[in-house]
Order: structure tokens, then C-alpha cells, then sequence
């Protein structure tokens, strides 16, 4: 499907927290399973350290701190008609573009509307300076699991290419995975929810110098 309207302006915007688990997460280039789910990576800024002899603190009698855990807070914007969403973290910014704004039924060939969509992902990915990309493609739960994950991975070359003839800089690393309908944000039961879940996402860290 070819989209042809300017996508409306970004209208609801959410603010949630979530709490972060340590974990270790291992860069690759390969189209192989990923250290963690994309997504759950511990934010960048470590606990701030608390002194439980510190007097100012008032613990009650024999009480202990518990471990420590990183708090982030998530911003996450939407447009009207759910096609583009926004997450922003302390730590990173992710795009979320549902594949009906990028691709044909069951196509990985950008349609014309794309290119600007990308191209101002490519604008934010310049502002945060960030040389580190992640372009992941995912399905919904229709047709088999093989040809989702070829399909993702498809999309999300094709994706990866535009921002790279927009950026053109050598020194951006990228990191391409299709995921088929692993990790889905919407429950596939539903029309509206395979439609969330059929989307490429690009990611990368906030500010980075």
C-alpha cells in the first residue's frame, strides 16, 4: 500500500518508567539471536551509590538496602494514526515506522512516501551524533516463521540503505537484524495489533560524541 498524505503531527505523548535489570549486551553484525531482546538493555548511567552508614539516612533499626536499580524514564510519542512512534530514554532514541508506511503487501521495495520518513530519522541520528545504529525489521505472527524473518530482514536492509546514502559518514557502525514475529508490542489476535507489529525499528544512542 502507497501512502500519499503528510503524515499528521506528533499528538500523544506518553511518560513511563521502568525499571532496567543489568545486562550485558554484545554487538554483532550477523543475522543471528541477540545477547537480549532489543529494547531491555540497562541504561548507560549507572545507580548513583548510597552510603547505608550515612546518618542523614535513618534507617530504621536493622533494616538494609536493597540492591541497587536503574530507574529510566521513557518519553514515547505517537502520531495520530500510529504509523511513526518515538521512544526517547536518557540513554537512547528508537523510531518505530509501521511497514504500511514504508513497503508494499509483503514487500521489501520502499514506496515514495519512505525516503522523507527516513530522512528525518537520518536528520535526529546527525543532532545525537551517534555512530552506532541498530535497524531491526519485524513480521506478525501470518504466514511461517522463516519467510517473516527474511521478509524483516529485507526491510530492515532496505531501511539501513537509505540512511546510509543520507548520512554518508564511514564511520557509523551499523547493526541489521530481522527478527520475523519475535518480540511483538501489540497482541497478533487482532488486525490493529499485527498492524504495530509489522514495523521497522532504528535505534541508536543519545549524544553520543
Amino acid at each position: 500500500m502507497t501512502a500519499t498524505r503528510t503524515p499528521p503531527r506528533l499528538a500523544l505523548a506518553i511518560t513511563v518508567a521502568s525499571l532496567m535489570a543489568a545486562l550485558t549486551l554484545t554487538p554483532a553484525q550477523a543475522d543471528d539471536g541477540p545477547s537480549v531482546p532489543p529494547g531491555t538493555e540497562p541504561s548507560a548511567t549507572a545507580p548513583v551509590e548510597v552510603d547505608p552508614n550515612d546518618p542523614d539516612l535513618k534507617l530504621p533499626e536493622g533494616a538494609t538496602l536493597a540492591e541497587p536499580k536503574v530507574l529510566d524514564i521513557k518519553q514515547v510519542v505517537e502520531d495520530q494514526s500510529g504509523d511513526e512512534r518515538r521512544e526517547d530514554t536518557n540513554a537512547d532514541v528508537k523510531f518505530a515506522l509501521q511497514a504500511e508506511v514504508l513497503f508494499g503487501k509483503d514487500r521489501a521495495k520502499l514506496n515514495g512516501e519512505a525516503k522523507a520518513r527516513i530522512s528525518a530519522i537520518a536528520a535526529e541520528i546527525k543532532n545525537q551524533n551517534a555512530t552506532r545504529i541498530r535497524v531491526f525489521g519485524f513480521t506478525d505472527n501470518l504466514g511461517s516463521y522463516a519467510h517473516g524473518r527474511t521478509l524483516s530482514r529485507q526491510r530492515a536492509n532496505a531501511v539501513q540503505d537509505v540512511l546510509d546514502q543520507e548520512l554518508k559518514d564511514s564511520g557509523i557502525t551499523y547493526e541489521v537484524r530481522g527478527y520475523s514475529e519475535d518480540y511483538p508490542i501489540a497482541s497478533n489476535s487482532t488486525e490493529s495489533g499485527r498492524k504495530k507489529n509489522r514495523r521497522v525499528e532504528v535505534s541508536f544512542p543519545r549524544g553520543e560524541n
